[in-house]
């Protein structure tokens, strides 16, 4: 099986401001992440645990769970 090219280095570091800025509202409604998974539809853990730190390309409909749980608009999780 042939190995998937990896992202630009300019998608890397948006991803990685997308779960900073996940992170942050995270800890502005003062929930833990074990609580945001559970609330995004039982999400594994370790799964939002790396969409947090940025080193996963969540689904958009993930994403939607995400801001859902925390309670806080999706736009505020992806703006620039």
């Amino acid at each position: 099986m042939p190995r998937s090219v990896p992202p630009p280095d300019h998608v890397v570091l948006r991803r990685r401001r997308i779960g900073d800025q996940i992170r942050a509202a995270r800890l502005a409604k003062n929930l833990t992440q074990q609580a945001v998974a559970e609330r995004a539809g039982g999400m594994d853990r370790a799964t939002y645990v790396r969409i947090e730190r940025g080193q996963a390309s969540p689904l958009v409909d993930s994403l939607i769970l995400i801001a859902d749980a925390i309670g806080v608009p999706l736009s505020h999780l992806v703006r620039d």
